[in-house]
């Protein structure tokens, strides 16, 4: 097949806007990591969008086609480079529907999407229904409420008790995401997670203490298989700051970890291809916080930390084939720009599925 790799952040879906440097370090490690699997699997011809400003870091042999400045003329070019693909792999924030809005574009041009459909990229990254959609099955979700007119921080404290998370209702990543310790910070933190969200609106949660985690998947649209439990470091709040992570993640709570990722994603029919579930895991239990319906950074580590093409895998997922799940080889600790801090041979995960 012919493949686009469309990357958000570091692929021209900001050009002519201001791309903080953070953003498009991360974005560029994550579409250099997967074009060089795709390329690895030796029947694909792969091509990418680039936005100039952003140092591209791709292997040789795969085609960087370049998006203007401009709305109409940047969406005019993207609509170009899909329809000379046969498939699209996305990678972009739930942020204003942004990365929704993709999948139904590429369905719409009639295009065979390698990841999650629209509708459940809708499901999954409303983070005011999830909780319902959780509690469904009995999976522990912090409570969350949306911030409206009539809920000050008074009232807020009343509910949640101190410290209180405060998000955006859609986004991606920690962006916007801070945490509010007295009543003193109410107005930055809601500030951030309004800019940081658009129009989607901010939430309020409890705030679990615990270790922060995820659970990468790959899913076929009903089933998912779980690939490893990652560690996530996250610089202090306000605000926070996922600064890269460990793969995989030797903690004892990790089958549990496994068990309620894969439960999650039932929640959520039409996940497929990649898929995160972030965790958070306490002395006693696993509570899931947000579904990532994409790839995300954590790919970094699992490719890897196991024994086999993480993209492959994915692709198989997407046509209805879940795989075996691949061998934990190695102990990945990585930033998240993309750098390997170390590798050493794995000890054994006990979240293994």
């Amino acid at each position: 097949m012919r493949l686009l790799v469309y990357e958000f952040a570091s692929g021209g879906g900001l050009a002519g806007q201001d791309v903080p440097a953070s953003l498009a370090r991360e974005g560029a490690a994550m579409r250099a990591a997967l074009v060089t699997d795709l390329l690895a699997i030796g029947c694909h011809e792969i091509v990418t969008t680039a936005d100039a400003r952003v140092r591209c870091g791709l292997p040789r042999g795969v085609e960087a086609i370049a998006l203007p400045a401009g709305d109409r003329a940047r969406e005019a070019a993207l609509d170009r480079a899909i329809d000379t693909v046969d498939a699209v792999w996305l990678i972009a924030p739930e942020t204003n529907r942004c990365l929704e809005r993709l999948a139904r574009r590429v369905a719409r041009r009639g295009r065979t999407l390698l990841g999650s459909d629209a509708g459940a990229i809708a499901r999954a990254s409303d983070k005011a229904a999830l909780g319902r959609r959780l509690a469904a099955l009995g999976i522990r979700h912090p409570l969350t409420r949306r911030l409206t007119r009539d809920v000050d921080s008074a009232a807020a404290a009343a509910q949640f008790g101190y410290p209180i998370v405060v998000k955006p209702a859609r986004g991606a990543g920690s962006d916007g995401i801070s945490l509010v310790h007295h009543s003193g910070q109410w107005p930055r933190a809601i500030a951030l997670a309004r800019r940081a969200g658009g129009r989607s609106g901010v939430l309020l949660q409890e705030y679990i203490r615990g270790t922060a985690a995820s659970v990468s998947l790959i899913a076929d649209g009903r089933r998912a298989l779980a690939l490893s439990v990652n560690e996530q470091i996250l610089a202090a709040s306000p605000p926070f700051a996922y600064r890269g992570g460990r793969t995989p993640f030797d903690h004892e709570l990790a089958p549990r970890a496994v068990a309620a990722a894969l439960d999650a994603c039932r929640a959520v029919p039409g996940l497929r291809g990649f898929v995160g579930v972030d965790v958070v895991l306490t002395e006693s239990e696993v509570a899931v916080i947000e579904i990532n319906p994409r790839l995300t950074t954590a790919y970094l580590g699992v490719r890897g930390s196991v024994d086999g093409n993480v993209a492959a895998l994915a692709i198989a997922a997407c046509a209805g084939d879940l795989p075996a799940a691949p061998r934990v080889t190695r102990s990945i600790e990585f930033s998240a720009s993309g750098r390997i801090v170390s590798c050493e041979p794995a000890r054994r995960e006990r979240g293994a599925a």
